[in-house]
């Protein structure tokens, strides 16, 4: 009869013990689609505001169509929906780029820079980067952890029995990943003059 019991106590703390795992593994997994959902409000914050900016500039900056339709068109293609996550991932690189040239173009506008429409995006846009770079790195956290779980022994066990595949850590470019300070940018043309 002890043994009996033992038996039980032994089959029921192992099951205990894989209900845990698979829940945790599930968890992690939901941990980094939830971040990255918020990546993706970001996105679209940030595309919702480009618009504005665009045509801010647009009536200061005539020559500087090419960076101006190039990046209505990246917006059109976020707003349409269906990527994959990394298509997200790589169209916002693309984005960040642009932006960043965009609002350096505003360096060689002073009309622009004083305009205060313009100044409300600017800021605007400075808090969606940094909202982004936050949320960029808690979803290279939650990657990280979400891949150690799969590879980590015991749990790799459940994962390849639940056929867990392993995310890609979000990584912008070199270009992308470094935000210009906008201040210096700005007030550099104002210093010299």
């Amino acid at each position: 009869m002890e043994t009996l019991l033992l038996g039980l106590g032994v089959t029921a703390a192992l099951v205990g013990w894989l209900i845990h795992l698979y829940n945790s593994l599930i968890a992690q997994k939901n941990a980094v689609k939830q971040v990255f959902a918020s990546i993706d409000s970001l996105l679209t914050q940030r595309y919702d505001v480009l618009p504005n900016l665009v045509a801010t500039v647009q009536a200061y900056a005539k020559h500087e169509q090419d960076t101006l339709v190039r990046l209505t068109e990246m917006r059109a293609k976020a707003s349409a929906g269906g990527l994959t996550q990394a298509e997200k991932m790589k169209l916002d690189t693309s984005t960040s780029q642009m932006v960043t040239q965009l609002l350096a173009t505003a360096e060689n506008y002073p009309e622009l820079k004083a305009n205060q429409n313009f100044m409300h995006l600017q800021h605007t846009l400075t808090e969606l980067e940094d909202q982004l770079a936050a949320a960029r790195r808690a979803y290279s956290g939650s990657v990280t952890a979400y891949n150690n779980a799969l590879e980590m022994f015991p749990s790799s066990l459940m994962a390849g029995m639940m056929n867990l595949q392993p995310e890609t850590v979000y990584k912008a470019e070199a270009v992308a990943s470094q935000r210009p300070d906008l201040d210096m940018l700005f007030n550099a043309k104002t210093s010299q003059a």
